[in-house]
């Protein structure tokens, strides 16, 4: 039984199966990311990602360059990630309560805080966001990064 089934992974890893991708995905995207998606489709050299929240959705999409490298070097013939939002992949009871609170009141959820003006660029941006820091996300990054010069008129950027 063992070698009839080491003789089916070592066929799938031979013909590119997604079935072999899947069995070695935490060693190929790494064990943080690997509760967090999943590969659902390989079309040809086209592989589809699923990322159960944005944040990992995100991370995936910074991360693609190296993760074609490495399913590349592993021998999986995929020369295209594209990466979708696919909701829980997670077997149920495997994120801590801690996690699932912690999304819940992430203040980018726009589902939950709803969404209003930043006033310092005029953008829309989720009120989380703007209850949390005063502005945006986007004017929270300019800021930590040093490089906001003071808010700019609504609806441009600051200079």
């Amino acid at each position: 039984m063992a070698a009839c089934l080491d003789g089916l992974q070592r066929q799938w890893q031979r013909e590119g199966h997604l079935a072999a991708m899947a069995q070695n995905w935490p060693r190929l995207v790494g064990e943080q990311l690997a509760p967090h998606c999943r590969p659902l489709a390989l079309r040809g050299s086209v592989l589809t990602v699923g990322a159960q929240q944005p944040q990992w959705r995100q991370a995936l999409l910074y991360s693609r360059h190296r993760l074609l490298g490495v399913l590349m070097a592993a021998g999986h013939r995929v020369r295209e990630i594209r990466i979708v939002q696919a909701g829980p992949l997670a077997a149920p009871g495997s994120h801590s309560r801690e996690e699932s609170e912690q999304w819940q009141r992430h203040p980018s959820r726009v589902d939950v805080h709803g969404m209003e003006t930043c006033p310092l660029c005029g953008s829309p941006a989720p009120a989380g966001e703007l209850a949390r820091w005063g502005h945006c996300g986007f004017c929270r990054r300019r800021q930590l990064a040093g490089t906001d010069r003071g808010g700019g008129a609504p609806g441009r950027p600051p200079q």
